[in-house]
């Protein structure tokens, strides 16, 4: 049986990317170094595998260089996620540290072990700390023959321009609003309804999607929006909710930038007066703002909670961002 996960078949999206990638494979010009750059949770890495397992498909006859058979002893082991010339380097804590890169490095300097081409992915790169990046600088310019380095990266993110330049970069994009509800519905099990609103919500990225649902965010966030929506539910009577609710986020930890993006959204429609995209989890009819929250002080509420993400990047603790934002959005 052939395997999904691993053929760019059933990679939905991206056609631009499987353009890019599918005429280098063909000229036999890809680089020794790619980076794909995009929104989080659209694919980078899953492409990454699909290149990897395609670059050394054993069948033999095959139209189509970026397609993998699903069925050759060494498609089986990229399935299995057991090929021995396939390495993955994901952030530890906070970022890829520079012992990480340096193991990486002495791997490289061994030809692979059967495969022709052996393929390391590095995730997230824009959270490699300074000393990783130096030590990666000149496995780049100085590549050892049988090897792909392949890196991903939020488009959102800084990259250092010594990165950038010694990579053949990739752009890789939101997916669109039925590829999206595909996955969740095909690869996830999701009713169209949830699948929809996720879609929507996710802007065009099952990754986030699929995090939203998983640690029950948009619950949360349509509680918060329902509490903070309300003008009665202000002083001290309601003190200890809005303590109770900055507690909840606080226990988020590395999935709270997701609700602070869920909530911007919010603030973003109020302030543009999307009726169309309040309606996704405020019904009509139900409720209303506050009319005294006309721009300024929508705006006020965006500058903190701007602040509040900042201050997350920072590592101030998570509780006390939580509650001080919050006391500044019911204003």
């Amino acid at each position: 049986m052939k395997s999904e996960v691993i053929r760019y078949s059933c990679l939905k999206g991206q056609g631009r990317a499987k353009r890019l990638l599918r005429r280098s494979v063909i000229s036999g010009r890809l680089p020794h170094g790619c980076l794909f750059r995009g929104p989080e949770g659209v694919g980078k890495t899953l492409f990454a595998r699909g290149l990897a397992a395609a670059l050394n498909c054993q069948a033999e006859g095959r139209k189509d260089l970026l397609e993998a058979c699903g069925e050759c002893t060494s498609c089986r082991k990229y399935a299995s996620g057991n090929h021995p010339d396939f390495m993955l380097i994901q952030p530890r804590g906070a970022g890829i540290k520079v012992d990480q890169v340096r193991e990486m490095i002495t791997s490289l300097e061994y030809p692979p072990f059967e495969a022709k081409v052996r393929v390391v992915v590095m995730e997230d790169v824009h959270v490699m700390t300074t000393q990783a990046a130096n030590a990666l600088l000149k496995t780049l310019e100085e590549p050892r023959p049988g090897n792909l380095l392949v890196l991903t990266a939020d488009s959102s993110r800084d990259l250092l321009a010594t990165i950038v330049s010694r990579c053949q970069t990739i752009s890789f994009t939101p997916l669109s609003l039925e590829d999206t509800v595909d996955i969740l519905q095909e690869k996830h099990g999701l009713e169209r309804a949830e699948a929809e609103l996720l879609a929507r919500l996710a802007e065009g990225s099952p990754g986030r999607a699929l995090t939203l649902r998983t640690f029950e965010i948009v619950p949360l966030w349509a509680e918060l929006v329902e509490f903070l929506s309300d003008p009665e539910k202000r002083g001290d009577l309601h003190l200890l909710d809005l303590l109770d609710f900055a507690a909840r986020m606080a226990e988020l930890k590395g999935e709270l930038d997701e609700l602070f993006a869920l909530l911007r959204r919010w603030l973003r429609d109020l302030l543009l007066d999307d009726r169309a995209s309040l309606s996704l989890y405020r019904p009509a009819g139900e409720g209303g703002t506050d009319k005294r929250w006309n721009s300024e002080r929508l705006s006020a509420k965006m500058r903190a909670l701007e602040r509040a993400e900042q201050q997350l990047v920072r590592n101030c603790n998570r509780a006390l961002v939580c509650e001080i934002l919050l006391f500044n959005l019911q204003a």
